[in-house]
């Protein structure tokens, strides 16, 4: 039987590659920026006449006799038509054909964004292009789109809609810089990106772009490990939309839509586009709901002046698996891989516990100004605001108990109702909004071959953080002791908040600045960035009016410094080096580590050093590069509580570097090749010291922490990939993802390495595991529609691996906690333009 497939498939690969005598040659490229665009489909409407373009943009296609019609299509681009008159058996080359963005300020975006172009900007760079988005995205979550990118390990989790994650050369999000549209998203007091925020960002992804290292942005922003920098849709060009839906396994199913009027002739454009998606999940009562919208209107006055206004948000709610578990508890349940301890049932309805259901809606509202002032000098301007609403299921008072794996809440009820001063316990929710505005304005000059942009990046954050009581589980109230402002005999009801209540604000003041040379062979750069961060926290419940509630602003003055170039020895060759210095601001926790008011006044900024180097190769078969960098991250900001007391860590250097390699090869019109793997050594450079001191600042103890030789944690070292597409029949295509992930350390927290015994004993080693999956893509008419059917099946093998892990007392196996990846899963999708 498989000596069977290997013939049909042997015939099928000489079928595709025999030489066709009545041919057209050609090449496509952006019609903006000149650059090539491999995958752009090429056919001959009416018939099953097509091919796809290669690395280098070009074409072969088999074209009948006589008059004919060629299409090309490209995502993200407007299509684009040309009359045939084929006479004879001849090859025909119709020379460069150029096709123009199909979107309204795209290219301005990328100005904005720091977009970076492939052999001038010296920084390792991998860009995600829509048709890969397209074809690979299916029901996964947004960060593993990113998986076969090097140095990237991406997981879901605990497995609910959002509650996925990603690192960057060992770098989690709070130390890799998240940019949309060129406007940073992490979170202004903690670092973090939450991506169940950004449910439904890969419905208006265009392109995707992992800079690694110091990263293209002239921005001060959290870049230790790298930019992943997302650029959306913006107004179509042309009238036009598109209706999918997709289903998939456990329940899932979304709908979506997107209509464009198109620009008219008086200069205003409106596109809009929204989904909603359901789903049971995989692991069990992970069960989810969310929404997504995306409006744009558009009015350009000139070729020189135009506005933009933009809307975005994700509503969702979701349930989650938010706890680890043993080893040994998976294997023992009936549920296996799929176990979740976190949820029970109330009133016959999954009901979960704390930390278990999210629920958050973070819309983002952009006013853009894109402004040509003459040919050599743009001023592009973004006014923004996210006023995010939102938080999760807290369990406030006594436990909850688990019996047989479900959460009982009938005992508590019980226990609640025969209660004769309130509810002991109550399901709560913990609040974290926030009011969020900012400016970003980018002038860029072009002097000759040189390049100058300056600008101003300017935010406010506030956030709010508290408990609001949200079932009494039977009691007829609650009483708090916590808010000392508030006689602890009141009784308090459901909306009522509990606990605790604190804001905290984040001001912030950049100014950045670089200069460019291009030349044909040559170009380079020098950037640098200073920037004003400020805290204030205000505590409502730990302090009266009179003892003030409010503190003083604290501020952190820092820079970063930047330089690279790009020399290309040949029209296939090139070399690029870069490196740069960051002085970064400490997070709030770090300022205020107390959850109270009181400053850690021994907190320090952060010093990032790095460099790079790489090779590139392009021909028009084969695009290589090999790259290697180095990155010192010293005085890293770390404390612990010992009781009251808060400690200090100083010290703390992590040393990142490692080798990547990344190669896509066509050996044919049809058949396209990626290649990835990574190598990365990234341990703790040295010890650290502590120093604990009381609320009043007296140093109360010291110790040490025993980092020296030990590897960072919970990201792969070991990476690889293999990518591969094949263009079976005329527009019907089949691929593979293979990746591969090895020397994972289970999670833990360096500062806690205090005991002598622990010196130098890593962390458990995860089993390494590679996956395969597999994707179909069919592009057909009906009627006068264009239309697309993609599938996709995930770990087609159903493997059984652990993603994620939290290092035991004895660090190995058998004291880890841990969650499974997922099993083997599917997606089936239709997509109709008009």
């Amino acid at each position: 039987m498989k000596k069977l497939c290997f013939l049909l498939l042997g015939i099928l690969l000489i079928f595709n590659l025999s030489i066709e005598a009545q041919s057209i040659n050609g090449q496509i490229i952006d019609g903006t920026t000149g650059q090539t665009i491999p995958g752009a489909t090429v056919y001959i409407k009416g018939t099953n006449m097509g091919t796809i373009t290669n690395l280098d943009g070009k074409f072969s296609l088999k074209v009948p006799e006589g008059l004919s019609k060629l299409q090309i299509t490209a995502i993200g681009y407007i299509e684009y038509t040309m009359d045939l008159n084929i006479e004879g058996f001849i090859e025909q080359t119709i020379g460069k054909i150029e096709l123009q963005s199909d979107a309204i300020g795209i290219e301005e975006v990328k100005v904005i964004a720091s977009f970076a172009v492939d052999r001038k900007t010296p920084i390792t760079v991998s860009t995600i292009d829509p048709v890969y988005l397209s074809e690979r995205m299916g029901s996964q979550e947004f960060p593993e789109i990113l998986k076969t990118t090097p140095s990237i390990y991406a997981t879901k989790q605990g497995g609910g809609y959002g509650d996925g994650r990603v690192n960057l050369r060992g770098f989690d999000s709070r130390n890799v810089g998240v940019l949309i549209n060129g406007v940073p998203v992490n979170d202004m007091e903690t670092g973090h990106v939450y991506w169940s925020n950004w449910s439904g960002l890969s419905d208006v992804t265009r392109t995707i772009q992992v800079q690694r290292g110091i990263g293209a942005s002239k921005l001060a922003i959290s870049s230790v490990g790298g930019t992943i920098n997302i650029i959306t849709k913006t107004t179509d060009m042309e009238k036009g939309g598109n209706v999918s839906y997709n289903i998939g396994n456990d329940g899932y199913s979304k709908v979506a839509f997107t209509v464009s009027t198109g620009m008219y002739e008086n200069g205003w454009a409106v596109t809009a586009s929204g989904a909603h998606t359901t789903g049971d999940g995989y692991v069990k009562g992970t069960n989810f709901e969310g929404w997504s919208y995306y409006f744009n209107i558009s009015k350009r006055f000139s070729d020189k002046n135009q506005i933009s206004f933009n809307a975005f948000g994700a509503p969702q709610w979701h349930n989650q698996r938010s706890n680890k578990r043993l080893i040994e508890d998976y294997r023992n349940s009936p549920d296996g891989i799929k176990m979740n301890w976190d949820y029970g049932y109330l009133n016959n309805e999954i009901y979960p516990g704390a930390y278990a259901y999210n629920f958050y809606h973070k819309p983002v509202i952009s006013l853009n100004h894109y402004f040509k002032i003459n040919e050599n000098i743009q001023l592009n301007t973004v006014l923004y605001n996210s006023n995010g609403r939102g938080g999760g299921r807290r369990v406030y008072g006594q436990s909850l108990n688990v019996v047989d794996g479900l959460i009982d809440y009938e005992s508590a009820i019980a226990t609640n109702e025969a209660s004769l001063t309130g509810s002991k316990t109550i399901i709560a929710a913990g609040n974290n909004s926030h009011n969020w505005w900012g400016l970003l304005s980018t002038l860029k000059a072009d002097i000759n071959k040189m390049t100058l942009t300056t600008g101003i990046d300017a935010r406010y954050y506030k956030g709010f953080h508290f408990y609001t009581i949200e079932d009494l589980l039977g009691g007829s109230y609650f009483l708090d002791s916590r808010n000392i402002n508030r006689d602890p005999g009141t009784p308090l009801y459901k909306g009522d908040v509990v606990n605790y209540e604190n804001y905290g604000e984040v001001l912030w003041e950049g100014f950045f600045a670089q200069v460019e040379y291009s030349s044909t062979n040559f170009s380079s750069f020098l950037s640098g960035s200073l920037s004003n961060t400020a805290y204030r926290r205000s505590d409502y419940f730990q302090y009266t009016p009179d003892e003030g509630q409010v503190t003083d602003w604290f501020n952190f003055l820092t820079y970063s410094v930047k330089a690279g170039a790009n020399y290309n020895i040949t029209d296939w060759l090139n070399v690029f080096a870069n490196g740069g210095y960051n002085l970064r601001p400490p997070y709030m926790k770090f300022v205020y580590p107390l959850y109270n008011n009181v400053l850690n006044e021994d907190v320090q900024e952060e010093k990032v050093l790095t460099f790079e180097a790489g090779l590139g190769l392009k021909t028009a078969m084969v695009k290589s590069s090999i790259y290697g960098y180095y990155t010192n991250w010293m005085d890293k900001s770390m404390t612990f509580n010992s009781g009251t007391d808060i400690a200090n860590v100083s010290g703390l250097d992590a040393l990142h570097k490692g080798i990547e390699f990344v190669s896509t090869i066509n050996p044919t019109r049809k058949v396209n090749l990626g290649l990835m793997f990574s190598i990365g050594d990234w341990q703790w450079n040295g010890d650290g010291d502590a120093t604990i001191t009381d609320l009043n600042g007296i140093v109360t103890a010291s110790t040490h922490v025993y980092a020296s030789g030990i590897h960072v944690s919970d990201a792969a070292q070991t990476t690889g990939a293999v990518i591969f597409d094949w263009e079976l029949l005329p527009r019907f295509k089949v691929g593979a993802d293979w990746t591969y992930f090895d020397r994972v350390y289970a999670q833990f927290n360096v500062e806690y390495r205090t005991d002598p015994a622990d010196k130098g004993i890593d962390a458990w080693k995860m089993p390494s595991y590679n996956l395969l999956d597999c994707n179909v893509r069919y592009d057909f008419n009906i009627g006068d529609f264009n239309t697309t059917l993609y599938g996709k099946v995930d770990n087609l093998f159903d493997t059984e691996y652990i993603s994620d892990a939290q290092d035991g007392g004895n660090h190995d196996a058998a004291t880890a906690l841990v969650y499974y990846g997922f099993g083997r899963t599917w997606n089936l999708g239709l997509k109709v333009r008009f």
